[in-house]
């Protein structure tokens, strides 16, 4: 039921009012006495958020309503609020006709692996604890405006303040019709200027499909590239994940990215936490200051997990997931903004930063499949019988004396996922055809 990024796919076939009202029984039956309840811009989260809560409350656990806010405010907001768990309705940086529930625990860490299927088992089995009539959950709504309470992107945005320094940047944000405004708010109280695309919330997602990709935010390279601005900054919907776009107009990759994070949040003999599908540019830049790299599975909850660990201190995904374990284990899109125009208002261009980051030929691609468990069946199988440097952790990943490549199945869609990387351009193409062509042999 849970893939690597909690409940996902298209709405009225995989995700329904009766599951979301299930998801919220078991919660409750499961022990979690106060769910926090947040939902992105999509429209059909209004229903799914209260299909849920009515589930929470069913089973005799509370409620608190936070209305439309990012993902990191619903996680950071579990314990501000002293709640349990916190269930966001969102799909994330998923197409418009998508939705999904995501469960978090007070720390800010999504559920992990026990937990979801803990919950799964009780939908599986429809094992509820109903309250009696008198004893049903209680609901306390942020979300009205006729109550009085301290807002919780306000509350986020101040977090963010008291978490970061500097200002003074011209600071372009594409909120891309998502939950990215708690961004421009933080970082205007930092003292930056601030201008703002796309910042009205639509769950249609008008302006630009709501995953920032390098061809997704075309338009937020042209505008900073033609305006005196140092920075441009892009969220996807719930404004978890953050990229960035230099002075000059160039976005910038999230492995480029991640190295320049990762190296600013460590000291020799600590560790950065990133999934087996990062580039060795990153390992490579560490291993140069004394930092070591501990891969996990591919996706934000592992890399989370990972980063609970003594010692490790950030995680990072290239995809655009920021975590700084000392400020919250949830991927914050918000904080990760607010700390690279800290780092850029202090060091300097974000062109010059990452530049002089040594960079390699990395290639990505995807095979859609009907069958995902079989043909990654088919590939292990294969690999292990021709290569020697395999590693099984998530997907099937092989080390070459100058490169590797990865074939994992995509925990959300209907893919098999190759990537490949090595130090010279043609050895990257060669070793990303020679994966493809398992894949290919396997369907």
């Amino acid at each position: 039921m849970f893939g690597t990024s909690g409940i996902r796919g298209r709405i009225g076939d995989e995700v329904t009012c009766d599951l979301a009202l299930s998801v919220g029984r078991a919660l409750a039956s499961d022990g979690y006495g106060t769910v926090v309840v947040g939902r992105d811009a999509r429209e059909s989260g209004r229903m799914l958020a209260d299909a849920a809560s009515s589930g929470v409350r069913e089973c005799g656990a509370d409620v608190i309503r936070l209305g439309e806010v990012a993902t990191p405010t619903l996680a950071r907001s579990v314990g501000w609020l002293d709640a349990d768990a916190g269930l966001m309705v969102t799909a994330s940086h998923n197409p418009a006709p998508d939705n999904g529930l995501k469960l978090w625990n007070p720390s800010g860490q999504a559920f992990g692996e026990d937990q979801r299927e803990a919950i799964s088992a009780r939908v599986r089995d429809e094992e509820y604890d109903f309250a009696d009539w008198d004893e049903l959950g209680q609901q306390d709504r942020r979300d009205d405006p006729a109550e009085q309470h301290v807002d919780a992107t306000e509350r986020h945005a101040d977090a963010l303040v008291e978490a970061v320094g500097g200002g003074g940047l011209e600071i372009v944000v594409d909120a891309g019709n998502g939950m990215g405004g708690v961004t421009a708010e933080a970082l205007r109280r930092l003292g930056h200027e601030v201008r703002t695309m796309n910042d009205r919330p639509d769950g249609t997602f008008p302006a630009r499909p709501s995953e920032p990709t390098a061809e997704n935010c075309r338009a937020l390279s042209q505008f900073v590239e033609a305006t005196d601005a140092d920075l441009g900054i892009a969220h996807d919907g719930d404004a978890d994940r953050m990229r960035a776009v230099t002075g000059s107009g160039e976005f910038v990759s999230g492995d480029l990215l991640l190295a320049l994070f990762a190296r600013e949040a460590t000291s020799p003999g600590e560790e950065v936490a990133v999934p087996v599908d990062t580039s060795l540019t990153v390992a490579d830049l560490l291993e140069s200051q004394g930092v070591s790299v501990s891969r996990t599975r591919v996706g934000d909850v592992y890399v989370a997990e990972r980063a609970t660990d003594a010692g490790v201190a950030f995680g990072g995904e290239p995809s655009g997931a920021w975590i700084w374990p000392d400020e919250t284990l949830c991927p914050d899109g918000p904080l990760a903004a607010c700390r690279l125009a800290e780092l850029v208002s202090r060091r300097g261009p974000l062109s010059s930063l990452v530049g002089d980051i040594e960079s390699y030929p990395l290639r990505r691609g995807s095979v859609e499949v009907e069958e995902k468990a079989a043909v990654m069946a088919g590939v292990r199988e294969a690999v292990l019988a021709e290569y020697d440097d395999v590693e099984t952790l998530d997907g099937v990943r092989v080390g070459t004396d100058d490169g590797w490549f990865l074939i994992r199945a995509s925990g959300t869609q209907p893919l098999v996922r190759v990537t490949a990387e090595a130090r010279a351009e043609r050895r990257a193409d060669d070793l990303f055809a020679e994966a493809s062509e398992v894949v290919e042999d396997a369907r």
